[in-house]
């Protein structure tokens, strides 16, 4: 037997940041994707009845305009400064969106809201381990990516490194002025953070001034230390946020969407927008994810496709099954369903289907008998095409909304059948014997929700009653049976629904002179 040997891939993080995010947005929600460049731009927010400087671009601080900055100061140093009020809720529900878009380059991607805006921007964390080859390589991805966010009206820089801490050093500071993009050599974490400030440890401004009276300035001032001194005085935050930029201490990064296991993607040469060709890539797309599935043993139980437009936004269409399945056609139709939903815009350029829940799901072993009638017909069994017909009601209305009937062990006709949503079936308890239908009584098929009182004439207490009335019509008894007998469970009156009626029930089956069929109970014992 050949040895194989399990090669553990180097994470390989990605910083992005935007550091005019917040006028940019305001410029992009004003319907402008250009900013002029000659014209210097600043965001306010109102502190204590006077306006603030939140945010200023590279221009308004090349003239002198910084965050904090009384905006009547601003206006003496730059007349011809244009300003846009600051919307810190609307920033991060656009820097939301557009964490989203950005998982058509990896599924683990998350905002960064590193700092405050204005002095650090706002970033977006991408995990790219074992994702840059589908871009030919680092480089390019981020080439590519600042490329396509200048093209939406953002000014983006970015910088890939093993962890996240040194990706952030990396881009907030290690970037040679006009770069827009850095790439790290795997394994030189100690050799980046050593010569950069240590705010690029991403310090709170008082911890950096502490630092900086100790004669602490570079990172690589801090690698070396007794740190029983350092948490003392600065908190455990900074021994913290060494350990997480050097690799010793995880940093995981929290996707907003649980990425799927299984998935599949699709990037068009030019973006479209028909439904057909939408339809056309999830149908490749499926056969794919389902033959990921096979080899797995697994089946679809939420399915979602994601459909990434070029202005940075995307749309998601997700469907749910009754039972897992790895039936691609069936996958299709019941996404095929919600295409025209999908508003294209100005094109789809990446279509991602992935499998939010999977079940296990193994191959069916067939009887002998079973298999020619398998090989040629290529019939459903019974359960299939139920879970089939389920699955594109509840697609329509709501899984909730189809419910199916299963039997409950008890012989009380309130409680011996329980409803449930069709796909949130379960198994019985450990330790309960599984419920089964009773047979040998006849059952009626439909109950009231509550009894209804009836007035009955019978020759002695216990024969069958031969006349009664309900809802002040008489019916005349021709066929008549019974008694039987059903006795409350007393092990269970503590907690039952029919507590208030603790008493046991007579039933008769009776057949008016109409034909009409009743099933009449007396409750107690005469």
């Amino acid at each position: 037997m050949k040895e194989q040997a399990l090669v553990k891939k180097q994470r390989r993080v990605i910083s992005l940041w935007l550091p005019n995010f917040s006028i940019d947005r305001a410029n992009i929600s004003r319907g402008s994707d250009k900013r002029p460049e000659d014209v210097p731009q600043v965001t306010v927010i109102k502190e204590q009845s006077a306006l603030r400087i939140a945010a200023a671009d590279p221009q308004a601080q090349a003239s002198g305009i910084f965050p904090g900055m009384p905006l009547t100061d601003a206006r003496a140093l730059e007349p011809a400064l244009k300003i846009h009020e600051a919307d810190h809720a609307a920033d991060l529900a656009f820097l939301a969106r557009l964490a989203d878009w950005c998982g058509h380059y990896s599924p683990w991607t998350a905002p960064d809201v590193t700092g405050e805006a204005g002095e650090n921007g706002y970033g977006i964390w991408l995990d790219v381990t074992g994702c840059d080859h589908l871009f030919g390589g680092e480089e390019a991805l981020l080439n590519g990516i600042v490329a396509r966010l200048n093209s939406l009206g953002f000014a983006a820089r970015a910088a890939v490194a093993d962890t996240p801490g040194t990706a952030w050093a990396a881009v907030h500071y290690g970037l040679i002025q006009g770069e827009r993009v850095l790439v790290t050599k795997p394994g030189k974490v100690r050799d980046i953070l050593r010569r950069l400030p240590v705010a690029a440890l991403r310090f709170s401004p008082e911890i950096c001034a502490g630092l900086d009276r100790l004669g602490l300035r570079h990172g690589g001032d801090l690698f070396d230390l007794p740190r029983g001194p350092l948490v003392v005085r600065f908190g455990e935050i900074l021994i913290r946020r060494v350990d997480q930029a050097l690799g010793r201490q995880s940093e995981p990064i929290s996707p907003q969407h649980p990425p799927p296991r299984y998935r599949a993607r699709m990037s068009f040469a030019e973006p479209v927008g028909k439904s057909e060709d939408i339809e056309e890539a999830c149908r490749q797309l499926l056969k794919t994810l389902c033959q990921q599935m096979e080899r797995a043993g697994r089946g679809v139980r939420r399915l979602e496709a994601a459909c990434y437009r070029v202005d940075g936004s995307l749309a998601r269409v997700s469907i749910g099954t009754s039972r897992a399945t790895r039936n691609a056609p069936h996958l299709l139709r019941l996404l095929s369903e919600h295409f025209e939903s999908i508003d294209a815009g100005f094109g789809i350029e990446t279509v991602v289907v992935g499998a939010l829940q999977t079940d296990q799901l193994f191959a069916d072993q067939l009887n002998l008998s079973d298999v020619p009638q398998r090989m040629f017909n290529r019939s459903q069994t019974a359960a299939e095409s139920m879970a089939s017909l389920v699955d594109r009601v509840a697609n329509r209305v709501g899984h909730r909304n189809v419910h199916s009937l299963a039997p409950r062990n008890s012989y009380v006709p309130e409680r011996a059948v329980r409803r449930t949503p069709y796909a949130e079936q379960t198994k019985p308890l450990a330790g309960h014997p599984p419920a089964r239908w009773f047979n040998n009584r006849p059952r009626p098929l439909s109950l009231f929700d509550t009894p209804q009182l009836i007035e009955v004439v019978a020759p002695i207490p216990d024969d069958p009653p031969v006349l009664f009335r309900w809802r002040r019509v008489l019916h005349r008894v021709v066929v008549s049976g019974g008694p039987e007998r059903i006795g409350p469970e007393w092990w269970e009156l503590a907690e039952s629904t029919h507590k208030k009626d603790p008493l046991p029930r007579d039933y008769y089956q009776v057949e008016d002179a109409d034909g009409d069929c009743f099933w009449l109970y007396r409750s107690g014992l005469y």
